[in-house]
């Protein structure tokens, strides 16, 4: 039976997010980066028109916690996976074409793209093909991270490297990004207790962390290209349990982002 779809990573959802995760699992005591000024949005309003679409606008904030991260599964022009560390404000942001990996031998392209707004970490839904970023998006993964060895993030991503522990549903323990030349960043898992060799996460654990549906299924319920969307998902899916559906009465979350500028 379909239910109606509930967003968990508004603000009071995130007041019980160390119950959640339990966020003992840290191996750092450097839990919340330290703010020091409030990143630009410049780049992701120049992309988007705001006077009709519903994508949230460039404001500036912090979440409840301020150091959340979020993965959002994306089948646009090619699937990938955007990566997003919350600093000054903003998601620092990068494209990972293949993933994140959980196997530390595994060094995965990092792209760096435009910083996004905190409260793009909740949309999983449609963007309209045609439109900036065309495609179906999925919550793949979300949770909180502390930097490691600093409390300045926006710094050690200045310097090229950073390094920092991830409490999340599927992802955990310590990783690190490190530039290679310009946008270009590497990004690769530290062997820690919750490294796993071998494995690739992407395809044991191909669900929404909010719905549990493959991206087809969201492609489905929200009136996006479900074919397309199926490309993006395994070809093999392992069981599950808890899938959350839309009912057909509700309204559909599609983004419309090329509309007049407002």
């Amino acid at each position: 039976m379909s239910v109606p779809l509930r967003n968990p990573l508004r603000p009071l959802r995130f007041k019980n997010l160390a119950n959640e995760l339990n966020p003992r699992q840290l191996e750092t005591s450097n839990l919340k980066p330290e703010t020091i000024h409030m990143a630009s949005l410049s780049d992701y309003k120049k992309k988007r028109r705001f006077n009709k679409t519903p994508e949230p606008g460039p404001e500036k904030k912090t979440s409840e916690f301020g150091n959340i991260f979020v993965v959002q599964k994306h089948r646009a022009t090619q699937l990938h996976y955007d990566f997003r560390l919350e600093a000054d404000g903003v998601l620092k942001s990068w494209a990972v074409p293949k993933g994140p990996p959980m196997d530390p031998k595994v060094k995965r392209l990092a792209m760096q793209v435009e910083d996004h707004p905190v409260d793009y970490a909740d949309f999983e839904g449609v963007i309209p093909e045609g439109e900036y970023g065309g495609g179906t998006v999925m919550v793949w993964d979300y949770g909180v991270y502390a930097p490691e060895n600093t409390n300045n993030v926006s710094r050690a991503l200045a310097k090229g490297e950073l390094k920092f522990t991830v409490l999340g549903k599927k992802l955990q323990g310590s990783f690190v990004l490190v530039r290679t030349r310009e946008r270009q960043w590497l990004l690769m898992k530290h062997r820690d207790q919750y490294a796993k060799d071998g494995e690739d996460i992407t395809e044991t654990q191909p669900y929404s962390v909010l719905t549990k549906r493959t991206l087809a299924e969201i492609a489905e319920d929200e009136g996006g290209d479900v074919k397309k969307a199926a490309t993006g998902d395994p070809k093999k899916l392992p069981p599950r349990r808890g899938i959350i559906r839309r009912k057909k009465s509700a309204k559909k979350k599609v983004w419309h982002s090329n509309k007049g500028a407002g």
